[in-house]
């Protein structure tokens, strides 16, 4: 007995003319077909993963293939059964007869290989987000479905031609994405695929060569776009996908990152790096402000970057007199000669504790060269490497470093900053230096990354040398098994499997890997084949030091508003750029402000304008039909209290309360912290105090433009 399958289509009652069979019939029957494809893709994807699973893991890149393939069934596994349906956005129909193409979060084939489901980023999908009734890309017709509960429960046809306008009944004046503009917030950024706009969309494709700057005030959808761009590089640009570096996603905040960290597996990918500047160094963990602003300026500046070059190069210094080392064969003697041209041999740019190892090795050669006539070499190496007097000079010369220890006595000792730093006035010394070394603020972040990668981990070192003995160990004894099983079949006709245990391949296959001393990769050190900054106008020349050190392709999408810099922002983004070492970058500029309600930009433009008159201030192009409102403090909760009694969902935010605590649906945040979130209701507390600063207005201005639907501004 065949069963009857219900109609994805759950439209409401107003909206009854749009479920006629004539305009959904065809579209229930192709997702159903879909929703076939993917649940035998589920099922075959999960008897795969658990057969991977029970089978031996084996050792080496075999074990390394297991895992990867486990890893990519896995997503794959994630995303189908996240979605089921509501995997498909929508369908375009081409002006040329052909039938639909339906667009989707990721592809979906039939058992016979045939495209059902087209990936959003493949080319073929590009008209759904790209065509206008300007340029409309080919296409007779587009439509676009609402999703909610598994069901279509709404959708919106736009007709690019005089045929498909006569075909439809289904055609709204509002798109999709203006019509869900009105939809309440989470805690997590909705799902916005569906509502890109074509303005949007030729940024998200853009070519990711060299640098693109994307410039666009409150609500143009930046953070979108910048979330969107990330999807779509690894997608389609091998060059910079997983097997060349990945994508490097750099938040202003954790909160963000909290909000929009649901967004980039709902789009098809969960292969790009999220953090903010503070996670790329251990120390950010518990890195606070900066108390005093000419400080933070000081350790801003790329100066200060030499200044860590300096402060290593203090520690590489070749003896000036001959060292006598007595051996068996008598004096050995090693010039200041032999010292420097042991010290010039590491590769230009290699760490400091990394090179150690080649200062050594040279040092060795050049004493080894300089004796080779009159004792054996071998003897004399291992002569060399057991002499304490040589072993301890070798320490003072070159020693293994601590690049935290180096920032923190930089920070604590004036004679040793003075040194290092030359350009800096005594009172800039005095300034810079602290009783607690090592209390990490945020402007230390930067010189401790530098650190890092000029003096290099001291870990990595021990790991190495560890490894590097227990490798030893493990291919003496299995030289040792296998020699005695070679002495064991002396009779063996040199034909068989055990002659190839002689082969030094063979050898090395059997070592265990596992059993080595390893270090956990450092996921955000790099470098990454393209690097996405979301509100970079807050960025620092130092912090952008250290992005450019993980891209060294220069390969970046910029997104940001100048006007929302809190420490200001008065110079063009290509002069920013090229101080800091990208000398060429395009622009594109966003206008629309599709998120903030007219209502709220007409009170915030005054704001911003006052401290920045050039400000992009862009236009909304919706009205939510509230006012702002005024008041005073002592109304806050009866005005919190009365929202959430007539909104069963959305989320609201208090700014400037900092003894507020979170609560379900009510957010408490600093004006800093909630930069690129936005919510229902917006609360603003202002104090009568408060300092008309270039950093108090756009912190202002910030706030105010949070809200989609409400703002109210209280003073204390």
């Amino acid at each position: 007995m065949s069963s009857v399958r219900t109609s994805v289509f759950n439209l409401p009652a107003e909206h009854a003319a749009r479920a006629t069979p004539e305009l959904v019939a065809d579209d229930d029957a192709h997702l159903a077909a879909i929703a076939d494809a993917i649940d035998q893709e589920v099922n075959d994807l999960t008897r795969r993963r658990d057969e991977l699973r029970r089978a031996p893991a084996g050792g080496g890149q075999k074990a390394l293939d297991r895992d990867l393939e486990i890893h990519r069934i896995s997503s794959r596994l994630r995303l189908l059964r996240r979605f089921g349906l509501d995997v498909c956005l929508g369908r375009i129909v081409p002006d040329g007869g052909e039938p639909p193409l339906y667009i989707g979060r990721l592809s979906v084939t039939d058992a016979e290989g045939d495209m059902l489901l087209v990936d959003w980023r493949a080319p073929a999908a590009e008209p759904y987000f790209g065509a206008t009734h300007a340029t409309p890309m080919g296409l007779a017709s587009r439509r676009r479905y609402r999703w909610t509960g598994g069901r279509i429960t709404d959708y919106w046809d736009e007709a690019f031609t005089e045929d498909a306008v006569e075909r439809s009944s289904a055609l709204d004046d509002q798109s999709a994405f203006i019509a869900s503009l009105g939809a309440s917030r989470s805690a997590r950024m909705r799902d916005v695929l569906g509502t890109i706009q074509a303005d949007q969309d030729a940024i998200i494709r853009a070519d990711s060569r060299g640098a693109l700057v994307v410039d666009g005030g409150p609500g143009t959808g930046k953070t979108v776009v910048a979330l969107h761009r990330a999807a779509y590089l690894l997608y389609t640009h091998p060059r910079i996908g997983r097997g060349a570096g990945g994508v490097l996603f750099v938040g202003p905040s954790s909160p963000y990152l909290a909000y929009v960290s649901d967004v980039l597996p709902s789009l098809g990918e969960d292969g790009a790096q999220v953090c903010t500047i503070a996670d790329m160094v251990p120390q950010g963990a518990d890195a606070v402000a900066e108390a005093d602003a000419r400080v933070a300026a000081l350790k801003a500046s790329p100066e200060f970057t030499r200044t860590i070059d300096r402060a290593v190069k203090h520690y590489e210094r070749p003896p000036h007199r001959d060292l006598h080392l007595e051996t068996e064969w008598g004096l050995v003697t090693i010039s200041p000669h032999d010292w420097q041209t042991a010290f010039a041999a590491p590769t230009p740019g290699m760490a400091h504790n990394d090179a150690r190892e080649e200062v050594w090795t040279e040092l060795v050669d050049v004493v080894v060269d300089a004796y080779a006539d009159d004792i054996p070499e071998q003897a004399l190496r291992r002569s060399l490497r057991g002499n304490n007097d040589l072993l301890t000079t070798f320490d003072e010369a070159w020693p293994l470093l601590d690049p935290v220890g180096i920032v923190a006595d930089l920070m604590s000792v004036p004679a040793y900053l003075h040194q290092c730093a030359p350009h800096l006035s005594a009172n800039e010394v005095q300034l810079l230096t602290r009783d607690e070394p090592q209390a990490w603020t945020f402007a230390d972040l930067p010189i401790l990354d530098a650190a890092r990668l000029r003096a290099g981990d001291p870990a990595e070192v021990h790991v190495r040398r560890q490894r590097e003995a227990a490798l030893q160990r493990q291919q003496d004894t299995m030289g040792h098994v296998i020699d005695r099983l070679l002495e064991s079949h002396v009779h063996d006709d040199g034909e068989g499997v055990l002659p190839m245990l002689n082969v030094s391949d063979t050898h090395n296959s059997l070592i265990d890997e596992s059993q080595l001393p390893h270090l956990d990769p450092d996921t955000l050190a790099g470098p990454f084949g393209h690097i996405i900054v979301d509100e970079a106008q807050e960025l620092t020349d130092a912090e952008w030091l250290m992005l450019l050190r993980r891209c060294p392709s220069r390969s970046f999408t910029i997104v940001g508003d100048r006007a929302q810099a809190r420490h200001g922002f008065t110079e063009a983004w290509e002069d920013r750029l090229a101080r800091i070492g990208v000398d060429t970058a395009a622009q594109t500029n966003l206008r629309i402000n599709y998120r903030t309600p007219g209502e709220i930009m007409d009170a915030a433009e005054p704001v911003i304008r006052s401290v920045f008159p050039d400000a992009n201030v862009p236009m909304s192009v919706r009205e939510s039909g509230v006012p702002v409102a005024t008041g005073e403090y002592a109304e806050l909760d009866s005005i919190l209290n009365a929202w959430l009694a007539d909104h069963a969902d959305g989320i609201a935010c208090v700014i400037g309360d900092p003894d507020r605590t979170d609560t379900a649906r009510v957010r408490s945040l600093s004006a800093a912290s909630s930069k690129g979130l936005e919510f229902d209701l917006v609360v603003l507390i202002e104090s009568p105090e408060s300092v008309s600063t270039t950093e108090a207005t756009v912190d202002r201005y910030v706030a105010m433009t949070r809200a989609t639907q409400q703002l109210v501004v209280l003073r204390r």
